[in-house]
């Protein structure tokens, strides 16, 4: 008995032992209920997109589908013809206010590791994957899955030689893990239009906090990097 109070036991329900993985039986005056499986979760919707880039921007900047006000949204910028894409996840806190994604301090080093591949914001296409920014900066499952079709719908419009994903959930949605586990190796986005060649690493924000890190976004990049020049 002492290991059964050890264990937590202090009660005794039953003279009889019984099987608790057995359904229990209706009592008298009850009707027998089935035990039929749980409903399969309903699949997602698939949405009706634009088939122009530029349409799809306007779509972005006023769908009622983000939970968020046009003024807070932030388009993309660059030019959709550089071959080079970047997708972060959202606009960083500040970037309403100065008009342009990836601001203050985090877009300052983010120039510089454009810098680094030969590049600028003129020469590359900077899109986010929500266009506002999340209250508590982390978008839900249910969000991403709507964020995540048109991602791909976006990237397939502009057709980039090079996608460049910044951050986890842009990392799950064209790598199809986390960022850890996706960083390091090249992965492949397929759509009707082709394919385009993607490299998860860190988000400039990430690497203000983790200094050390930002010698293996370098490696990240240089993959892109030779990927260009191939």
């Amino acid at each position: 008995m002492k290991w059964w109070q050890e264990a937590g036991v202090d009660t005794i329900v039953a003279d009889e032992p019984r099987s608790w993985l057995e359904a229990a039986k209706p009592r008298s005056g009850e009707a027998k209920v089935a035990n039929t499986p749980d409903a399969e979760p309903a699949a997602p919707q698939a949405l009706s997109l634009p088939a122009d880039i530029g349409e799809l921007r306007e779509w972005m900047m006023s769908t009622d589908m983000i939970a968020a006000s046009a003024a807070e949204r932030l388009d993309a910028t660059g030019d959709p013809a550089s071959g080079l894409m970047i997708l972060v996840d959202m606009p960083e806190r500040g970037d309403s206010a100065a008009g342009t994604l990836l601001s203050g301090d985090a877009g300052l080093l983010f120039d510089r590791m454009l810098a680094a591949m030969g590049r600028d914001r003129a020469s590359t296409y900077i899109a986010a994957l929500c266009p506002a920014r999340i209250a508590g900066g982390a978008i839900d499952e249910t969000m991403l899955d709507i964020l995540s079709q048109v991602a791909r719908r976006h990237v397939a419009l502009a057709a980039p030689s090079q996608l460049i994903v910044m951050g986890d959930a842009p990392s799950r949605v064209f790598c199809g893990a986390s960022l850890d586990e996706s960083r390091g190796s090249q992965h492949n986005f397929n759509h009707d239009g082709g394919n385009v060649p993607v490299t998860a690493t860190f988000h400039p924000r990430f690497l203000l906090k983790q200094p050390r890190l930002k010698a293996h976004s370098w490696q990240d990049l240089q993959m892109v990097i030779e990927g260009m020049t191939a």
